[in-house]
C-alpha cells in the first residue's frame, strides 16, 4: 500500500507560480513513476506530467510543458510539481498517482491517490 498526501495549492493571480508537493509513505519500493493530474468541475481527470522514480525520466502534457516541472527527491519520498505562468485554465483540482506498471500518462493506469489540493488562478 502506498499513501499520498498533496499540498501546496492555494489562490494565484495569473502569471503567478505555486509549488505542489507530494508525499508518498508506506510500501513505495514497488513505484515505478509517480504524476500528477488534474480535475476542473465537468470535467475528466488530466494527465499533467510524470516521472519514473528511478530514472527520472519525464514527460509533460502540451497544455504545460514549458510553464510547470515534475521533480522527484528519492531521499524524502516525494515528488514536486512546480508550476509557473500560471493561467485560469489550469483551475482544478490537482492530484498526486503512483503506479507499478506502465501508462504513466493514463489515469487508469495508477493504483494509488492521494486526495488533491485545489488550485486556482485567478484573471
Amino acid at each position: 500500500q502506498v499513501q499520498l498526501v498533496e499540498s501546496g495549492g492555494g489562490l494565484v493571480q495569473a502569471g503567478g507560480s505555486l509549488r505542489l508537493s507530494c508525499a508518498a509513505s508506506g510500501r513505495t519500493f514497488s513505484t515505478f513513476a509517480m504524476g500528477w493530474f488534474r480535475q476542473a468541475p465537468g470535467k475528466e481527470r488530466e494527465f499533467v506530467a510524470t516521472i519514473t522514480w528511478s530514472n527520472a525520466f519525464t514527460y509533460y502534457a502540451n497544455s504545460v510543458k514549458g510553464r510547470f516541472t515534475i521533480s522527484r527527491d528519492k531521499d524524502k519520498n516525494t515528488v514536486a510539481l512546480q508550476m509557473n505562468r500560471l493561467k485560469p485554465e489550469d483551475t482544478a483540482v490537482y492530484y498526486c498517482g503512483a503506479t507499478g506498471r506502465g501508462g504513466a500518462t493514463r489515469a487508469s493506469a495508477y493504483d494509488y491517490w492521494g486526495q488533491g489540493t485545489q488550485v486556482t488562478v485567478s484573471s
